[in-house]
């Protein structure tokens, strides 16, 4: 599959049709998909419709997305359609709005061509806990793709699409990103509106972008950041713009206190892209984040708390699917919330005992505390560097069942991601060489707040 930006211009320039675009990738997807259930649902006739009616524009009034086809995770808003967050609680619901993020694609004549497979609610890292059966690694298929945003890497991984949208509640676009060999960015939160993203845990949850390389990343957050009167949590800001900026007066830090028990390949990979930064100019300092150590409890308790209350509203009764035979409310209470599987009952009942009477002061509040010192620690780092190198995940892709009794170990794989979430930062993940079963690594880029520009320079000069 060509970058986006390729099609793009292919297409206002006439050597392109957009229809060509979307039959190239529908041609990928019935070949591809079989095997690895990226997709959930395939948008054929309605994207290929839409393709022929930008066809028909003058070239002058195509946007910059024109004809090319972009996937959705399955827990974003597309008007008409199922919405089902690889869950049997709303496997029947459609959308009755567009999210904004992809009110703007569209109005850039993008082609939303399908919805992808996912973590149930976003909730996992690997994309086993999909109602609707897993996505796999197309890199090897005894492996999973990351998650919870797994179809949407394992989309771009397999060339079915160029660009794929995600979300990122505590890594789930960044690991995937890096399990699958592509780049992957969570924004600064604000910088994207959260309208029409399915909430999971509202502080934390941001819209990220997975493509086959870093200047497409950067030409679609263009295209879908800037405020939004319908988001309040929306930074009120000019859209991302990128340009790239003096990298030789950049100082890269990184946390080695933070980087323990990593697989040997990936402490080599980190310190191998540290050497092609440096040889490049970059200046690099050791740095210490005290208390990032701390962050993946503070997330799991702070994400389940939110959980349990935002997905109160999913009970049969407001939103969800409905039990038959139901005699009275508590019956339609306990039948209706069973919809829900395994991890995301977890969850909620992991949410619920931390924001009870008897539990809020110890956990909840604490975590809301110790958040709070986390972002502190980052601004003040902040102050004396440009970005923070770290890998994207402690390990690369694990196979099908092998963590789904550990999950301790499940959980750890957010380890190297949750900072970013928890302070808020935009952090980036980039593929950067290969382990030795050959499966890649990813390496990541914390960048400060608003200041995704630096991270993609950084990571561009590794793709380079």
């Amino acid at each position: 599959m060509m970058k986006a930006r390729e099609i793009a211009q292919k297409v206002k320039e006439g050597n392109m049709t957009a229809v060509d675009a979307v039959k190239e990738s529908l041609s990928a997807i019935q070949k591809h998909n079989p095997q690895i259930n990226a997709f959930l649902e395939v948008f054929e006739q309605e994207a290929l419709d839409r393709a022929v009616k930008i066809d028909a524009k003058p070239a002058a009034q195509k946007g910059r997305l024109a004809g090319v086809p972009i996937a959705i995770k399955d827990n974003i808003q597309f008007k008409g359609h199922i919405m089902s967050c690889a869950s049997k609680m709303l496997a029947n619901y459609k959308a009755a709005y567009n999210a904004t993020v992809v009110e703007k694609l569209l109005a850039e004549d993008a082609i939303i061509i399908g919805r992808t497979n996912m973590d149930e609610f976003a909730m996992g890292s690997s994309n086993e806990n999909s109602a609707f059966g897993l996505a796999k690694n197309p890199l090897d298929l005894e492996r999973v793709p990351g998650g919870s945003s797994g179809g949407s890497a394992a989309a771009v991984a397999a060339s079915m699409v160029s660009v794929a949208l995600g979300s990122d509640t505590g890594g789930s676009v960044r690991q995937p990103a890096a399990f699958c060999g592509v780049v992957g960015i969570k924004p600064t939160y604000g910088r994207v509106s959260r309208y029409g993203l399915t909430a999971f845990a509202s502080s934390l949850d941001q819209i990220g972008l997975l493509t086959s390389d870093v200047l497409d990343n950067a030409l679609i957050l263009n295209i879908i950041s800037g405020e939004d009167k319908k988001d309040s949590t929306c930074a009120q800001i000019a859209p991302f713009k990128y340009s790239q900026s003096d990298y030789k007066n950049f100082t890269v830090g990184v946390p080695y206190d933070f980087l323990i028990d990593l697989n040997p390949s990936i402490l080599n990979a980190v310190d191998k892209s540290k050497d092609k930064l440096k040889s490049k100019g970059v200046k690099f300092k050791e740095i210490f984040l005290p208390n990032a150590k701390y962050a993946l409890p503070c997330y799991y308790i702070l994400a389940c708390s939110e959980a349990s209350s935002n997905l109160a509203r999913f009970d049969g009764l407001r939103y969800g699917a409905k039990a038959p035979e139901i005699n009275n409310i508590e019956e339609a209470f306990f039948k209706n919330r069973s919809f829900f599987g395994h991890e995301v009952k977890r969850r909620i009942m992991l949410g619920t005992y931390s924001l009870s009477s008897a539990h809020a002061q110890d956990y909840y509040l604490k975590a809301q505390k110790v958040a709070s010192i986390i972002k502190r620690d980052f601004v003040k780092v902040f102050e004396d560097i440009d970005a923070i190198l770290m890998p994207s995940s402690p390990s690369t892709a694990f196979k099908i069942a092998e963590k789904s009794q550990d999950l301790v170990s499940l959980y750890l794989s957010d380890l190297y991601t949750v900072p970013a979430n928890i302070s808020g930062v935009p952090a980036i993940s980039a593929p950067f060489g290969r382990d030795d079963k050959n499966l890649p690594i990813g390496v990541q880029f914390y960048g400060n707040y608003f200041e995704e520009n630096k991270i993609y320079d950084l990571a561009k000069l590794l793709e380079d």
